[in-house]
This record gives structure tokens, C-alpha cells and sequence, in this order.
């Protein structure tokens, strides 16, 4: 049974646990230790998406497979194309993900065993029915952003990448979750495979507690919170504080439901739990806003960027653990197949005897 930690505010409460414990130790740090943290993954740096060596797509092939035999763990950073009020860029979750995974792999790369970063599959993601209509948001239907992810977990599982991360950084989260689904049931193939809902990950650091580097307001769309964060990483240019808007939803039904964007309030409701409820977006907020990001400023994003980034790290190391590099989960614990059936594709990606995994008979619904 689990015990908690508490913390000098009521809301806040972490698991004692090793990600409860890190969690808390950040949430207790000086502002000094937090700008320490920041500074040893390099926050802030300019964009790698074009940078030589840092996405295996963007990395000489002999390095590719040299790295992953050292860390063979992947983060899959995914966004999307969507309108964040006049502000700043509709680009803002891809920009977002890719600039906090990117740090990671500075960090991991200074201990000699960097980290695999995929470039995002998702440019253009999944949406709730409530974003139709809008200027400047491109939804893809929920089939193409699942079967886009399938294909993507499966080529990298055959290049040898069988611990695969999918970063996410808007909100379609139950598409990435069916993706995740689908592929194991399709393939049923060993690997550790998780999505991550960064935000959620760290929800207690958006929670407004009144302190000096806090956020004053909860963490909903293009918000405080958003423009926080983009006010710390993102390249100059690409927020323009003179054009914040401040805004609000038009609820139609009562509120104390339906949660906020990550789940502060512990409602009944995730927030894409339904429709019908409130406007659509383009109806009741069609500057692209929800919330205020008026009040955003760079030091309020440094405590939940510094929580990700250690998390993140956290994470990577205790897979590496578990299965260092070139292993994988016992195969008749986690899949219905065979180690003895498997043992061909498992083998180093290009060797004697290895068979790529699109030869391999599928199993599933």
C-alpha cells in the first residue's frame, strides 16, 4: 500500500516513492538549484530539428547504431499544428516537446550514453471535436494519427529501438494510448513501450500555490502556463507578450465536472470526457485562448520544466536498468509468443542470422 509526502501546501501531496521522492526535492528546491538543474541540460538552447547528430534521422547511420548499442531507449515527441491565440505560433506543441526531449538528450549525452530521439511523426495530430472549425488548427482523423503511430513504433522496434517513449504535447492523448494498444496487439512484440502526457506528469508543479515563481492561474490552453513555457524555451520571435489576450470558455452546464488540462482538481471528468457541455472553441474562445497568458513569464515555466526534464531521466535510467541495452522483457511475459520464435528477429538489426520484423507471422484481432 502506498504512502504519501506531504508538502508545506494542503493540494500538494507526493507518493513515497522514487518518482514521489524526486518530485519533492524539486518542489523544495531553491530557485538557485532549479536554474542549476536548468543550466546542466542546457535550458535554454536554440531548436535541434536540423542539428547534425541529434535525431537519429539527422545522425550519420554508423553513429545511429553505435548510440543505441550504448542507450537503446527512443523518445517519440509528438504535437501538432494548432492555433494558440494571436501570441505566439500554432506550432508551439511541436516547438515544446521537441526543445524539452532535446534537452534530455544533452543531459544523457554528457554521461556518455545519449539518449535516441525520433523526429515527431506528428506535425499535424489528433483533435476533440470541440477545436473544428478553427483557423489555424489542422486535425487529423483519429485513424491516420494511430495507424502514423503503429508504423512508426514498428520500424523503429526493427531498427533495434525497443524501449520507445511517446512524448505528447497536446491533447489527443487517448489516440496515443489506442496506438500504444493497437501495436501490441497487432505485433505482440517485447519492448517497453510507454506514452507520456508531460504535462500530467508533472501536474502538481502547474498547480497555482502562491508562491513568487508559481502560476497564478490553472493550466488550460495558450494560457499562463503555456506562454510560461514558451517565454523560457522557445527561440526569440516566437512569443510576442504584446498581443496576450486574456480569455474565458462559455460554460453551459455548471463547472466541478470536467477537470482542468491536467486533472488539478481530481474531477470526475478529464477534460475529454465530453462534449456538449461547453462551446466549441471556435463559438466561445475563437481567439485561440483559454485563461490568461497575460500573467506568463519565463520563471514561473523553470520549476515544471526542471520537474520533466529530471523525470524524464529518471525514467530512461530505470529501464536501462531493468533491461540494459540489446535486452528486452522476457518474451513470454509480456507477449504471446515464443522466445524460441523471436530469437531471429531479436537479434542485432543487419546481422547474420537476423530477420526484420516485417517477416515475422502477426498475431492479435
Amino acid at each position: 500500500m502506498s504512502t504519501w509526502i506531504t508538502t508545506d501546501h494542503p493540494a500538494i501531496v507526493f507518493e513515497d516513492s522514487e518518482v514521489g521522492r524526486l518530485k519533492k526535492r524539486i518542489w523544495e528546491a531553491p530557485e538557485t538549484e532549479i536554474d542549476r538543474i536548468l543550466a546542466e541540460y542546457g535550458v535554454p538552447s536554440p531548436p535541434e530539428l536540423g542539428k547534425p547528430g541529434t535525431y537519429i534521422q539527422t545522425t550519420v547511420r554508423a553513429k545511429v547504431v553505435e548510440n543505441r548499442k550504448k542507450n537503446d531507449v527512443v523518445l517519440i515527441p509528438v504535437g501538432c499544428t494548432e492555433n494558440h491565440g494571436r501570441h505566439t505560433i500554432s506550432g508551439l506543441d511541436t516547438f515544446m516537446v521537441t526543445q524539452i526531449c532535446e534537452a534530455v538528450r544533452r543531459h544523457s549525452l554528457r554521461g556518455g550514453k545519449p539518449v535516441n530521439l525520433a523526429l515527431p511523426p506528428l506535425n499535424y495530430g489528433g483533435h476533440p471535436y470541440h477545436h473544428v472549425g478553427m483557423p489555424g488548427t489542422v486535425i487529423l482523423p483519429e485513424l491516420v494519427v494511430r495507424e502514423t503511430l503503429v508504423h512508426v513504433m514498428l520500424g523503429l522496434w526493427n531498427d533495434g529501438f525497443r524501449k520507445q517513449i511517446i512524448v505528447n504535447n497536446h491533447g489527443q492523448l487517448w489516440i496515443l494510448e489506442s496506438a500504444l494498444h493497437e501495436f501490441m496487439y497487432r505485433y505482440q512484440l517485447p519492448g517497453v513501450f510507454q506514452v507520456l502526457d508531460w504535462h500530467r506528469a508533472v501536474r502538481e508543479f502547474f498547480f497555482p500555490v502562491g508562491r513568487q515563481d508559481s502560476l497564478e492561474t490553472d493550466f488550460v490552453h495558450a494560457d499562463e502556463a503555456e506562454t510560461s513555457v514558451a517565454l523560457l524555451i522557445f527561440p526569440e520571435g516566437m512569443v510576442d507578450m504584446g498581443l496576450a489576450q486574456r480569455t474565458t470558455g462559455v460554460n453551459l452546464l455548471p463547472i466541478g465536472h470536467f477537470d482542468t488540462a491536467v486533472d488539478a482538481y481530481r474531477r470526475p471528468h478529464k477534460w475529454s470526457e465530453g462534449e456538449g457541455h461547453m462551446a466549441i472553441e471556435i463559438a466561445g474562445a475563437p481567439e485561440g485562448v483559454l485563461g490568461d497568458p497575460t500573467r506568463a513569464s519565463a520563471q514561473k515555466a523553470k520549476r515544471p520544466i526542471a520537474a520533466i526534464l529530471c523525470y524524464l531521466t529518471l525514467v530512461i535510467d530505470q529501464i536501462l536498468q531493468a533491461f540494459p541495452p540489446g535486452t528486452v522483457p522476457p518474451v513470454e511475459k509480456v507477449t504471446l509468443r515464443t522466445a524460441e520464435e523471436l530469437e531471429p528477429y531479436l537479434r542485432e538489426p543487419g546481422s547474420p542470422g537476423w530477420k526484420p520484423v516485417q517477416a515475422l507471422p502477426r498475431r492479435g484481432f
